[in-house]
């Protein structure tokens, strides 16, 4: 079974300092890209001054807008509540999600944060894959206890052999939870094992810190890429990370 992964912080649709609505851009790059599952954090399910200030800004929440007729299935965790809406992280795929749930993990009231945790089917192989979407906070020691709260939640819900990929914004400037998601739950970091160290994804134009990350178990890496560079900067302040996985 061979998968085709990204992972894209996409900053609420807005480009670097929010000078520009890009969503309708971002939905044409990720078609370009076509992945099979799409880990995306800061989507924004509502705005209401949004949509009163843009005359094309999307009817629909942006996971509806941008998975389209292309990823026929999606799941959202609101984590950011505010009076004018929401935003939180998301997972489009092509396979059937059969299994979704969004998990709180804010360390403090003032940066909500949450983990997505969906199980997909893959049809034609009959197996399922676990994917989390991640968004970590800024300060450390809420890191240090995200990175557990996600460790727990896998221990005790995922079975040791079930593939699993979790990816997303980490803010891991420096890697500090590689190394104990690996010890913890048996994954490597695609980026890691395929060019010997974690990507750098931020800022999107010109990328010198590894914020963001993806780590599997059950999978071999084909190929892994960072999509930064000025036409990527127009879109958001994060590069986008992309892999190519094979079972086994």
């Amino acid at each position: 079974m061979n998968l085709h992964i990204a992972s894209y912080n996409i900053h609420k649709g807005f480009s670097h300092f929010n000078r520009r609505m890009v969503v309708h851009e971002l939905r044409d790059r990720l078609r370009a890209v076509n992945p099979d599952v799409v880990f995306l954090q800061e989507v924004q399910g509502e705005h209401a001054g949004h949509a009163h200030r843009f005359d094309n800004w999307p009817g629909e929440p942006q996971y509806e807008f941008l998975a389209d007729t292309v990823w026929t299935e999606y799941a959202y965790g609101r984590n950011a509540v505010y009076d004018e809406g929401h935003h939180g992280n998301a997972i489009l795929s092509r396979f059937p999600i059969i299994a979704a749930d969004n998990q709180d993990i804010s360390t403090h009231p003032f940066e909500r944060r949450g983990l997505l945790h969906c199980e997909l089917h893959i049809p034609r192989q009959g197996i399922s894959v676990h994917c989390v979407c991640v968004h970590f906070g800024l300060d450390e020691r809420g890191r240090r206890q995200q990175v557990y709260a996600l460790i727990d939640r896998l221990i005790g819900m995922v079975p040791q052999e079930a593939p699993l990929i979790i990816a997303g914004d980490f803010n891991d400037w420096r890697n500090r939870a590689g190394r104990t998601l690996a010890g913890e739950l048996g994954v490597h970091e695609v980026f890691r094992d395929h060019r010997g160290r974690p990507a750098r994804s931020f800022p999107s134009r010109l990328p010198i810190l590894r914020l963001d990350r993806i780590y599997v178990r059950g999978f071999a890496v084909h190929h892994a890429e960072v999509h930064h560079g000025h036409v990527w900067s127009r879109i958001s302040d994060h590069a986008m990370l992309t892999a190519r996985l094979a079972m086994g």
